[in-house]
């Protein structure tokens, strides 16, 4: 059974369990869309794990917002995916490929993003993303949003994905949890909104 919990409802151990003790996920502590580039490049592990820890607020229920959710399978944690106004990932407000074709306000606050995925390893192909995609959508409608919208990008079909590809979720992870194609900016990138 999966139970989708806001971020400050767990606790810290449980969501760097998710994240694990080495690759992309740890190194990156979900700061990657939070931070300009030169930003970014110039924080340190400590200062990612502080400023994921400060983000989420894990172990602290009564906190007004998280940052995401934690997926757990029969009670062990097993997934992760940050989810919050539009307006918090500064990639995002700058990006080429959202915007291409579109003439939305990059600064409304009320369409939420779901940027990120981590499924634990030995926990994946088990529904974890399409689960973490639908409870983002409830998270996110009942703090005000008016819409969500996931960017993810399309595997290569000439060889597997890479580990840098599926971070962003799957167009059918985000098709299963009732979303819709809303834009194509490249071949291989979607925007998906529900």
């Amino acid at each position: 059974m999966i139970t989708v919990v806001p971020a400050n409802e767990v606790s810290w151990e449980d969501l760097q369990t998710v994240l694990g003790e080495r690759g992309a996920p740890e190194w990156c502590q979900c700061q990657w869309f939070k931070a300009p580039s030169a930003e970014f490049d110039a924080l340190d592990g400590a200062e990612r794990r502080r400023r994921f820890g400060e983000q989420t607020a894990c172990g602290t229920p009564g906190a007004p917002s998280t940052s995401g959710l934690v997926a757990f399978l029969d009670g062990e944690p097993a997934g992760w995916c940050a989810v919050e106004p539009r307006t918090a990932y500064p990639r995002l407000r700058t990006s080429r490929l959202v915007w291409a074709g579109r003439a939305e306000d990059p600064e409304d606050a009320s369409v939420w993003a779901v940027t990120c995925f981590v499924t634990r390893q030995g926990f994946r192909r088990r529904g974890i993303g399409t689960a973490l995609a639908r409870a983002a959508v409830e998270h996110a409608r009942t703090r005000g949003a008016t819409a969500v919208e996931g960017y993810p990008l399309l595997p290569r079909t000439d060889r597997a994905p890479g580990p840098g590809e599926l971070f962003v979720g799957t167009v059918g992870m985000f098709e299963a949890a009732g979303f819709v194609e809303v834009g194509r900016p490249t071949p291989r990138r979607a925007v998906m909104r529900a």
